[in-house]
């Protein structure tokens, strides 16, 4: 591969010499990565994308200092973005310590415990590479309905992957998000926490990685959590002594992950159409 010019300018002016080897890796549903090594045997791990709107790596690397907080998981620390390409700190895997699990849920929760007063973001950002809106919203239920479940069925429906009556009852399920799910404080997310985002740290540690960082519901999070395999109970026992919630929280998992499908419906086509239609039928 061709390296980004200004990652190997920034190598040299950092005193870290050549990169002198730069090793594909797999796992990545959009980007390409690389483990790149330079010639005083520093690791760094970069991220590639010739096909992505100009200002997302930027709003990738944002997320993760935005998720930096005290008390909270470790996320590999940002070094340098274009528009093409981000440059982050390398956290070579390492075999899970005791309590990986447990400890995820502690260090889950006391991200969740930052809560401002409005739903949204300082800015927009990506949930993969689909535009995800952020703006400050006062009310967390017209929060979800506008910028989250009718954002993505009006885009699905604009590309020929929503059929109108499907498009119907995700308004249907809009109407009632006040009597399917609790009000719920803002409270600081990571946006995509599902198994694939999160890895195993170089001293056994739990590590987040490609966040879609915002502020909305906590229980939203944690429905994501459960969507493609399910994190261990004990990631959600250690949670929930942390950061209590109410009643039936499992329950309401599927309206939470309407979202998300719908957005892996408009990123990956008609194979999560049948998870959307399944959630349609029992709250619409």
């Amino acid at each position: 591969m061709t390296l980004p010019l200004p990652v190997v300018e920034w190598c040299r002016t950092r005193g870290w010499g050549e990169i002198t080897q730069a090793s594909p890796l797999g796992g990545g549903c959009i980007h390409s990565s690389f483990r790149l090594t330079t010639s005083d045997g520093r690791g760094l791990f970069l991220k590639t994308n010739n096909d992505v709107p100009p200002d997302l790596f930027a709003r990738e690397a944002e997320g993760l200092e935005a998720l930096r907080v005290e008390g909270g998981p470790r996320l590999p620390h940002p070094f340098l973005w274009g528009t093409t390409f981000l440059l982050m700190e390398e956290l070579p895997p390492g075999a899970e310590g005791a309590g990986f699990w447990q400890r995820l849920g502690r260090e889950l929760a006391q991200v969740h415990s930052h809560e401002v007063a409005r739903f949204g973001f300082d800015h927009d950002n990506y949930l993969g590479s689909t535009p995800q809106p952020n703006p400050w919203t006062e009310d967390g239920f017209a929060f979800f309905a506008q910028h989250r479940l009718l954002f993505q069925s009006e885009r699905a429906a604009a590309a020929g992957r929503l059929a109108k009556m499907d498009a119907e009852a995700v308004a249907r399920v809009v109407g009632r998000l006040a009597d399917l799910v609790p009000r719920q404080p803002p409270s600081l997310l990571h946006g995509d926490l599902w198994s694939g985002n999160v890895v195993c740290g170089p001293q056994g540690e739990p590590c987040l990685i490609d966040p879609a960082c915002h502020y909305g519901w906590a229980e939203a999070e944690l429905a994501m959590t459960d969507l493609f395999g399910g994190f261990p109970p004990p990631f959600y026992q250690a949670y929930t002594e942390f950061h209590p919630l109410d009643a039936g929280w499992r329950d309401r998992f599927p309206v939470y992950n309407l979202y998300h499908l719908l957005n892996h419906l408009n990123l990956f086509g008609a194979g999560y159409l049948g998870g959307v239609q399944a959630i349609l039928r029992r709250f619409a």
